[in-house]
């Protein structure tokens, strides 16, 4: 026998689906008013700008670091000094592709030997960034998995996983409002990675700092230091940050940049100089004239995002609780200072279910499991929201659609239940 709820909630779902829908709340994409912001980037150079830092632009001598004006620039972004950063092209993903692959092929610089030779496994936390997942296990590591907490990584779970056994090479993670779920590892929870007695040698930080300024507002968490703690911890070649401009700038012409200790630098500029003369100077020269000449600077414009980011992740809280209630009858979610996306956890597990659903009423969403390594959530519930890219309407709208297919995966699941 069908229940009134169950019924109720497949009326409105036909209903849904009658509206012809196609909205996208997959990835986390910034919006074209978002990149309207940095169109300056297109005029700010000129025939006189050709040379910056001594060197001219259009030729191959500068090196594999990048222009000292870009790696000041970023060094100050980053809270670190200049000869602590190397300032690379489009993608922060590819940079830690670069590095992971080349402590694969050499190790690092506390290796006894290559990381190929071995079986090496990877600490990520879960709910994570599905790049991420999809990085390590191309490139052969065994991904080892901890929860993400309020206040960042389980440490506890990764000081046992790392005490005990030395194929345990390192933590990739997101240190500030991480992907899907905005949180921001304390201060306690950092200083104890950095000085966290592993059993290789060599076990490494990779920390992924995509998010470290988007900010949806003046309440806001505070990002940390890695490469200042783990030097202070007596480990100054344990983190490894890396960053872009890809959701500050243009996605599709950014810089990318990481920071770790001068001798890391060092290391990775050997193995980078035998694959290229350098990284794109003109790029690099136009992104330090476009954000040193904008009102506030990189700060400025930072804020200029929020501006039009936050109403959109306001949207989402709002109609999630308008539509299921805040009791978690359906689903919780989470509501961070920062970052490109909000983590919701079905109360049943249906996640997959509301992912098929909302296809079929036109509403795409990250797939569910994304968010777990090999894209299986062992608890089938969790599911990615990126309200960045589509109009603040559009946000709402489909809000709404997903509330609606939440309740009928949850009611179809209760009528199973008995």
């Amino acid at each position: 026998m069908t229940s009134d709820a169950l019924t109720q909630a497949q009326a409105a779902y036909a209903a849904l689906k009658a509206r012809g829908l196609k909205l996208n709340m997959q990835r986390g994409q910034p919006s074209d008013a978002d990149f309207d912001l940095s169109n300056g980037l297109l005029s700010v150079l000129t025939e006189a700008d050709l040379k910056m830092d001594g060197l001219d632009l259009r030729n191959y001598p500068g090196g594999v670091t990048g222009l000292p004006s870009a790696r000041k620039l970023f060094a100050e972004y980053l809270d670190v000094k200049p000869e602590n950063v190397l300032v690379w092209n489009n993608a922060s993903l590819e940079l830690q592709g670069l590095v992971l692959t080349f402590a694969l092929l050499h190790g690092l610089r506390a290796s006894k030997g290559p990381w190929a030779h071995g079986k090496p496994k990877m600490i990520v936390t879960v709910p994570g960034y599905d790049r991420h997942f999809l990085l390590l296990e191309t490139l052969g590591f065994e991904l080892l998995t901890v929860d993400m907490q309020p206040d960042g990584p389980d440490v506890d779970a990764i000081e046992r996983l790392a005490g005990q056994d030395d194929s345990v090479k390192g933590l990739l993670f997101v240190p500030t409002y991480s992907n899907p779920g905005g949180e921001t590892i304390s201060a306690q929870k950092a200083a104890r990675l950095a000085g966290l007695k592993a059993a290789a040698q060599d076990f490494t930080i990779f920390a992924d700092d995509a998010y470290r300024a988007h900010h949806l507002s003046d309440e806001r968490d505070t990002p940390v230091n890695l490469v200042t703690l783990c030097r202070d911890a007596g480990f100054p070649d344990r983190a490894f940050v890396f960053a872009s401009t890809s959701k500050v700038t243009y996605a599709g012409a950014g810089l990318g940049f990481m920071a770790s200790s001068e001798d890391n630098i060092k290391w990775v500029s050997k193995y980078l100089n035998a694959q290229s003369i350098g990284p794109n100077k003109l790029e690099q020269a136009r992104h330090v004239k476009f954000l040193e000449a904008y009102e506030g600077g990189l700060e400025g414009l930072m804020r200029d995002h929020a501006r039009l980011i936050d109403p959109k992740f306001r949207a989402v809280s709002e109609v999630l609780g308008q539509e299921l209630g805040t009791g978690g009858e359906f689903a919780t979610w989470g509501n961070p200072r920062g970052g490109y996306f909000i983590s919701l956890d079905t109360t049943a597990p249906v996640a997959d279910r509301v992912v098929q659903l909302a296809e079929e009423a036109g509403i795409s969403l990250t797939p569910a499991g994304a968010t777990y390594p090999g894209g299986k959530d062992p608890h089938n519930r969790n599911i990615r929201l990126a309200p960045t890219r589509p109009p603040l309407e559009e946000v709402g709208t489909a809000m709404q659609g997903i509330a609606t297919c939440i309740r009928l995966a949850t009611e179809e699941h209760r009528a199973r239940q008995g």
